[in-house]
């Protein structure tokens, strides 16, 4: 039986996790098995600079704070070496990395995850990966915004030349 001292430092893990996944907007489960040093750091470097924390955590550990912040259908997701990321401000950035990573390492998967108070499966997450960054998204509606506006400056731009062409002949 495990001392108060080391249950009082889980129950302290696990409320923080909670914490973060409840503030989460998004996150994702993945099968943390047979990946070299290399890669792992490669992918912890990127989650950090996308701004998504990552935790390798014990089921039992991952499964107690899912439940704690209403995510409690995510833990038939947890068997074997699970880790999760967590992304507190944009709901595609860890999917979208994990994904990459898992379509270059055949032992790393999907598992499941989170958006916005609904759980996901694993084809869920990949459909959440499709999804086009915030950045692109945006760039795009302004482009499409930006194209109809063009075109009227333009068609302004060749009245007003017709009409100085028109009137230049008749001041001379």
């Amino acid at each position: 039986m495990p001392s108060n001292k080391i249950l009082a430092e889980k129950q302290a893990l696990v409320a923080d996790l909670t914490e973060k996944i409840k503030s989460a907007s998004a996150g994702v489960l993945v099968k943390y098995e047979g990946i070299t040093v290399a890669d792992d750091t490669a992918l912890r470097a990127a989650l950090r600079k996308a701004g998504v924390q990552y935790h390798v955590k014990k089921n039992s550990m991952i499964g107690r704070a899912c439940e704690g912040a209403g995510y409690g259908d995510l833990k038939q997701y947890l068997t074997g070496m699970t880790a999760i990321a967590i992304s507190p401000e944009d709901p595609v950035a860890a999917a979208k990395i994990m994904k990459e990573y898992a379509d270059k390492v055949d032992t790393f998967e999907i598992k499941g995850g989170f958006v916005d108070g609904e759980v996901l499966d694993a084809n869920g997450v990949n459909e959440l990966a499709a999804i086009p960054s915030k950045e692109t998204l945006i760039a795009r509606m302004l482009g499409s915004l930006m194209g109809p506006l063009n075109s009227f400056a333009r068609l302004l731009q060749a009245v007003i030349d017709k009409q100085g062409e028109a009137a230049a002949p008749a001041e001379a």
